[in-house]
């Protein structure tokens, strides 16, 4: 039997992604990425450290960010994305800048990285009240607030989990219910982020747009959406702001514009029973 007409595989082209050690969420980060294109990912090194400001200082230092960028060289992908938010906020504006720049040096190739792109997502969406959820401690979230306003940016409500540890475990339930938290009503934000890479988010962000009235954005999702842009194509998100032109021409309708939450695949009737619940400001 001849196949010859087949003809190979179309190109590929590539996204290096760098994450911390605990990532768990590859395939959620598959899921804005189009069919041309390949994410190739590395990992830093396991150090054995909880969540916290100084695991986000470990596994954001250049070296350590240098070495694992050099790791994808051979497979010469066009852009690389640190896929981590506490990592590239905790050193404020200036530092997340000198991140991208030591990453671009080792790899010469353009840099992103999760906190840089949040700031890119806002510009976009002209944001200048952020609504705020975080599965962090209640220090490592006052970093991200610090980021934040460092940027121009206020925060107008803040739900925070206070995990240390097994963040990827945490349902679209308890997601949504912290946003709740983060936004009381209607015109209490210009949007709401949802903060964290190891946080799932993807199947939440739709039924929240809807229901909140306002865009919902988060670590993955602004990720994926910088470092395609990066290489001029768009991420796929059907029915999410940022990631689909169609879905800013006006505001949400209210009503049954996606699924609940409740009927979100993965989505649980109680929290996990790791997480202890800090509070929300």
């Amino acid at each position: 039997m001849d196949i010859s007409f087949l003809g190979g595989p179309a190109p590929q082209r590539g996204v290096g992604v760098v994450a911390p050690f605990d990532f768990a969420l590859d395939r959620e980060l598959w899921r804005w990425v189009p069919d041309e294109v390949s994410l190739h990912m590395t990992r830093t090194p396991f150090v054995p450290v909880e969540v916290s400001l100084d695991l986000a200082r470990m596994v954001s230092e250049h070296e350590t960010l240098g070495e694992a960028v050099r790791t994808l060289n051979a497979i010469a992908p066009e852009v690389v994305a640190y896929a981590c938010t506490s990592g590239s906020f905790v050193g404020g504006v200036a530092g997340e800048r000198a991140m991208c720049e030591a990453m671009t040096w080792a790899g010469a190739v353009p840099s992103v990285t999760t906190s840089g792109a949040l700031l890119d997502a806002l510009a976009e969406l002209g944001v200048r009240r952020l609504a705020l959820v975080t599965p962090y401690t209640v220090s490592v979230t006052r970093s991200l607030e610090a980021y934040i306003a460092e940027a121009g940016v206020t925060v107008s409500g803040c739900a925070f989990m206070g995990l240390t540890r097994h963040i990827w475990k945490v349902p679209y339930r308890d997601v949504a219910d912290m946003a709740r938290q983060a936004v009381p009503g209607e015109g209490a934000a210009d949007a709401l982020f949802i903060s964290c890479t190891n946080l799932p988010t993807y199947d939440v962000i739709p039924q929240l747009e809807a229901e909140l009235r306002i865009p919902v954005i988060s670590a993955n999702q602004v990720t994926m959406w910088a470092a395609l842009r990066r290489l001029g194509t768009r991420a796929v998100g059907p029915y999410q702001t940022l990631t689909d032109p169609s879905a800013r021409t006006g505001p949400a309708v209210p009503g049954p514009a996606g699924p609940a939450v409740a009927d979100i695949p993965g989505v649980t009737d109680g929290p996990d029973t790791d997480q202890q619940q800090e509070g929300w400001t």
